[in-house]
């Protein structure tokens, strides 16, 4: 691929996405959001890959929405938001419904539409001086980057309501307190703590840590007897796996398994 704003490379398994616009704060932009639906779309294509890191060049995520842009675009801003937001949601839907698990590795601050991408990771792993804020009211606007989905489930109702209300700014501390992130490092091991762990789980049992996923986010949106059904069919499709037999025989045998990924 042909990228400007992200780095992309697929290595033993993990597919390293790194937001590349250190001297623009890594802002989510018309062409970021374009690349980034591109490298959501190689994944879930890629067999090769197994789970995603994603980290970000330079001392910031992403600062949210490139204001500066969108200030230059005067009339057509309306058009050019539109186009953005098509591309990044549909880039957030592809990652959500792939089934391998996308880690993400937050150093510095967070802010807007880069809020929202925190929250669309399935894992989150963040540098001790990190900071997040939503900030869209700030500026006189409203969340994008499906925050009201994402971000509402991981903390709750009304603490979406405050930081969207109020622009309230987390720790990286509070971020843990509140559900946003599942892990704090030290701010110079984000991007190897994130690669690491993403490096685990392509190596582990990949076909049942992408269906789990799966499941869950599938569950967390049906009716109990749908939810129920669905875990049902999926560990039957599990157990037909290797892994899923493998997985069974080492414990009974007393063993370690010997994962394939399939």
């Amino acid at each position: 691929m042909d990228l400007e704003t992200i780095i992309y490379e697929v290595r033993d398994g993990v597919a390293h996405v790194r937001f590349n616009r250190p001297e623009g704060a890594n802002a989510v932009n018309p062409q970021f959001s374009r690349e980034l639906r591109a490298v959501m779309l190689e994944i879930e294509f890629d067999d090769a890959v197994k789970a995603a890191s994603i980290t970000a060049e330079g001392r910031v995520f992403s600062a949210g929405g490139d204001l500066k842009e969108f200030h230059a675009a005067g009339d057509g801003l309306p058009q050019l938001a539109s186009d953005m937001v098509i591309d990044l949601h549909a880039a957030i839907n592809k990652m959500n419904r792939t089934p391998k698990p996308f880690v993400a590795g937050v150093g510095g601050s967070v802010g807007g539409a880069g809020m929202s991408l925190a929250a669309s990771f399935d894992l989150v792993v963040a540098g001790e001086s990190a900071k997040f804020t939503m900030a869209y009211t700030r500026a006189g606007v409203t969340p994008d980057g499906t925050s009201s989905y994402f971000l509402a489930r991981h903390i709750g109702l009304r603490r979406m309501l405050d930081l969207t209300l109020t622009n309230r700014v987390l720790s990286a501390e509070e971020a843990e307190q509140w559900g946003l992130v599942n892990r704090v490092v030290p701010d110079d091991e984000v991007d190897s703590a994130t690669a690491e762990l993403a490096q685990a789980l392509a190596d582990g049992p990949a076909w049942a840590l992408g269906h789990a996923k799966r499941v869950i986010y599938t569950g967390i949106d049906s009716p109990l007897e749908q939810a129920g059904e669905f875990e049902g069919k999926t560990i039957t499709d599990a157990m037909q796996t290797h892994d899923g037999r493998e997985g069974i025989a080492a414990f009974v045998e007393r063993r370690a398994p010997n994962f394939t990924g399939n």
